[in-house]
């Protein structure tokens, strides 16, 4: 393998321990909290909730968890996000998506108050974002940004390519790398399924950035060489050959890729552990603006 792994276990758990020291500095005038809201059964859900509640306790964030069943209505669910909304004890609310179809996910984004938004998802801090005003970043790009940073990649001048379109990642990953500050400057094309040709387009990133949801999707000939991929895939691929029948995959072909790119980042154990980190990171933010 010719790329340098780029360890996102090891830069989440930097920023862990850097939440951790601001979290103890401000004991003074408090406790930052997090409320997350599980609708249904999903196990991937459940797991990624569990997460979030081990991650705030070990770094000394107060941590609440609300499931309730799928059968919720959308009203009762409106109404628990306002009370929290209102509870002085907890500052950032995450709703877990997906929701059950019944609920409409808009109505449910724009319900959670945008001081309260540690995703980045309502329209409002969605709206900072684009003219380089942000509150809060959304967390798995700005995890992205901060492996780069760490990583001492720089993305100014060059060519990144993102590939997808979703509001979770492609979007806002395009916003973020185009600003006129350090960490950005970049020059961005968002490639997704309608482009006629995504490897012509691929072929010319300097920093690839995979979030197209198909398992290893991205292979060494779509990828020039020396460029930086980021995969942020994470899909689970059939395997008998494991005990639990299957593997988990990114949406790059890892060991194809490796030969050609200079940085990558691997499926587990790249992107993912960053996502919460930076989650933990804007309940922070989210204390320090509502304590004033």
């Amino acid at each position: 393998m010719k790329a340098q792994l780029i360890d996102g276990k090891a830069v989440a758990a930097q920023i862990r321990a850097e939440v951790e020291t601001a979290v103890a500095a401000l004991a003074s005038r408090g406790t930052p909290g997090l409320a997350v809201i599980l609708v249904g059964e999903d196990p991937a859900s459940e797991v990624y909730v569990r997460s979030k509640g081990r991650a705030c306790e070990q770094v000394g964030i107060r941590s609440l968890t609300r499931k309730h069943p799928a059968t919720i209505s959308e009203a009762e669910l409106l109404a628990e996000i306002d009370a929290l909304n209102r509870d002085p004890l907890y500052h950032g609310i995450l709703v877990q998506m997906p929701l059950p179809g019944h609920i409409d996910p808009q109505k449910v984004i724009e319900a959670v108050s945008p001081l309260k938004d540690v995703d980045c998802f309502h329209p409002f801090n969605v709206g900072r974002l684009v003219i380089g005003m942000s509150v809060f970043e959304p967390c798995t790009p700005a995890g992205i940004v901060e492996l780069l940073t760490r990583y001492e990649i720089d993305p100014a001048g060059k060519h990144v390519v993102v590939l997808g379109r979703s509001n979770i990642v492609g979007k806002p990953m395009a916003n973020l790398l185009v600003q006129k500050k350090a960490g950005a400057n970049a020059v961005v094309t968002v490639a997704h399924s309608r482009a006629k040709d995504i490897a012509a387009l691929t072929r010319q990133a300097d920093i690839l950035v995979a979030a197209i949801g198909q398992a290893e999707f991205v292979k060494g000939n779509m990828v020039k060489d020396g460029a930086v991929v980021i995969d942020v895939g994470i899909n689970r691929v059939d395997d008998p050959t494991r005990e639990r029948g299957y593997r988990l995959a990114g949406d790059v072909a890892f060991a194809e890729v490796a030969e050609k790119a200079s940085f990558i980042t691997p499926v587990p154990g790249g992107v993912g552990p960053m996502t919460i980190a930076m989650l933990l990171k804007n309940t922070v933010k989210a204390f320090e603006l509502q304590m004033g």
